[in-house]
């Protein structure tokens, strides 16, 4: 797993385990080796001999996002010496503002971003995040909203500026921001998914106003490129098994996650249409990477 432990990912691939081992009794170690949008991790999977007992998270950031940013570092040949195996869980981005913005919705947000061009501040994880790219969609199907970016080295500190009001706007996990809007630091005005989430049940759906603005953080599995067939297909059903199990429901939900049952077919045509969604995204707001 290749990001810090507590972050989505992480528990994520616990919550996985931990369904994996009460089915099976076979324990299952997450072992995190950070850095590098993850890519550390995914190049000792790639490494890693292929007899299913090792396998990894690849997020979309790092399996769709990244290979289509101009100037990405990415140590392996993804398609060449990964294997999708399925896809497990997605969490939805929440459109977030500062609390003393003057708008309160969506609407009154573009109306805003429209009579303000170039003013109204957005913050990214980075150049090239998905943060950023959310922003850039959302302002390109606004109408072609003129928004600033302004970059930080992590979510949290973001988040952090949101609240201060140093910065207007930011596309966060849902996950990430529900302690903030709950006590009032930061303003929730939307759920970039097409249906409510059991998180934030009562969040306004961003697709009701620009139904294309559906953006879900998702968080896969994948094995070294020499992995069989027949194991591929076993490991497929053994974790979409566990996170299916009636047992992990509320575990996903209490953490803003919902399942995204696809097996390695499936998986491997998301990552394919994601890279495409965001390479135009990429290319209209001429994103590259930092």
């Amino acid at each position: 797993m290749g990001f810090a432990p507590g972050g989505t990912a992480d528990i994520a691939a616990r919550i996985a385990g931990e369904a994996i081992q009460r089915r099976t009794g076979t324990t299952v170690v997450v072992e995190s080796k950070s850095g590098a949008l993850g890519f550390i991790a995914l190049k000792t999977v790639a490494n890693a001999a292929p007899d299913g007992y090792t396998v990894g998270i690849g997020i979309m950031g790092s399996l769709a996002v990244a290979p289509v940013v101009p100037g990405t570092q990415i140590p392996l040949d993804l398609d060449r010496e990964l294997v999708p195996i399925c896809n497990l869980v997605g969490v939805p981005i929440a459109l977030i503002a500062r609390p003393t913005a003057p708008y309160k919705t969506v609407a009154e947000l573009i109306a805003y971003a429209k009579a303000n061009p170039g003013k109204l501040t957005y913050g990214s994880t980075g150049n090239g995040s998905t943060n950023q790219l959310a922003a850039e969609l959302f302002a390109a199907e606004a109408g072609g909203l003129k928004l600033l970016h302004v970059p930080y080295r992590g979510g949290a500190p973001a988040i952090a500026d949101v609240a201060a009001g140093q910065i207007d706007i930011f596309f966060a996990n849902v996950s990430e921001i529900v302690g903030q809007v709950n006590s009032g630091q930061v303003r929730a005005l939307a759920l970039a998914a097409s249906k409510p989430n059991p998180m934030a049940p009562d969040l306004p759906l961003l697709t009701k106003d620009i139904p294309t603005l559906e953006v879900d953080n998702w968080f896969g599995l994948v094995g070294p490129a020499a992995l069989p067939a027949g194991i591929r297909t076993a490991l497929a059903t053994l974790f979409l098994d566990a996170i299916n199990d009636p047992a992990t429901a509320p575990l996903l939900g209490s953490r803003g996650l919902v399942p995204v049952p696809q097996d390695g077919p499936a998986f491997q045509a998301a990552i394919a249409s994601d890279r495409e969604r965001w390479a135009k995204v990429v290319k209209q707001g001429n994103i590259k990477a930092e």
